[in-house]
């Protein structure tokens, strides 16, 4: 069991983990229907001079489970917000990786004076740059096998039932998620997520909801604080293209390439990931 307490936001409580201390970062998890686990302690590093937040978005892992119509990007958003508040964090950054910088950037367009600093990690600012390139990768996925494998594992997103249907549906998808379908760090990052827990009714809600519905890149403008933009040259979810838009759109964004990494850079080029991250941080949070 995680070592972690549940936060009162107001209209629930949100699970989350706390690694190291000093200036404090709320981390945000893809999915949905992922926890904080997905990080495994791949992130770890920046626990020496950094406050990490992990956090079990609403509904999600071991948050409490309030109405369902309340599952939405923009309450996701907003809770950001009201967790800083109920810890008491003053200033504070923003790290969201797949969804949880779908989050991340909606906390950052809806509240610009909330975070000091945004990391939006693999992300997208608007549908247009979701579907198209999904399906554009998946005709030129090999092998084959594989891409059936992909193309099956998304169908039954709609359907998942238990904590099992969606690790089943996860691990059939990693293929897809890093450069080489083969990376034998695949396996190696399913051991060290093992003990997530997955929520296949969030994941059932937002997968026939274009998983949240992003559509922010007419209001990039707004952002005044800085951001760090992350994208894996090889991504085939969210591509490169789609984090040049925001680097463009956001006033004050600095744009990084990962050459080496698909959707998972922060596993793929965790040491480049973390160096960084850490200077981006280092930067911005000097007294």
């Amino acid at each position: 069991m995680a070592k972690g307490r549940l936060v009162d936001i107001g209209d629930t409580r949100l699970f989350l983990v706390e690694r190291g201390t000093g200036y404090p970062v709320i981390v945000l998890h893809g999915g949905p229907g992922m926890d904080h686990r997905m990080f495994g302690d791949y992130l770890d590093a920046l626990a020496d001079n950094y406050r990490l937040i992990l956090v079990d978005q609403r509904a999600n892992g071991r948050s409490d489970r309030p109405p369902p119509e309340t599952w939405t990007l923009h309450q996701n958003a907003r809770d950001v917000g009201l967790l800083a508040d109920a810890l008491g964090l003053g200033k504070y950054a923003v790290l969201g990786h797949s969804y949880g910088s779908f989050v991340a950037l909606q906390h950052a367009v809806d509240y610009p004076d909330q975070a000091a600093q945004s990391i939006i990690s693999s992300g997208v600012p608007g549908s247009r740059f979701l579907m198209s390139h999904v399906n554009e990768q998946l005709a030129n996925f090999q092998p084959e096998s594989l891409r059936q494998q992909v193309t099956d594992s998304w169908a039954r997103e709609p359907h998942a039932q238990t904590h099992d249907d969606v690790a089943a549906l996860l691990h059939d998808q990693n293929p897809f998620q890093f450069r080489d379908p083969f990376d034998p760090r695949i396996a190696d990052y399913e051991a060290r997520t093992v003990d997530a827990v997955y929520s296949p009714e969030v994941l059932r809600k937002f997968s026939s909801a274009d998983y949240g519905g992003i559509e922010v890149e007419d209001r990039l403008h707004r952002v005044t604080h800085p951001v760090l933009v992350l994208a894996g040259r090889h991504d085939r979810t969210c591509s490169v293209q789609a984090s040049e838009a925001m680097a463009v759109g956001l006033p004050d964004a600095r744009l990084v390439v990962f050459e080496h990494s698909a959707h998972m850079t922060f596993v793929e080029e965790n040491e480049k990931y973390i160096a960084v991250v850490r200077a981006f941080l280092d930067e911005h949070t000097r007294h």
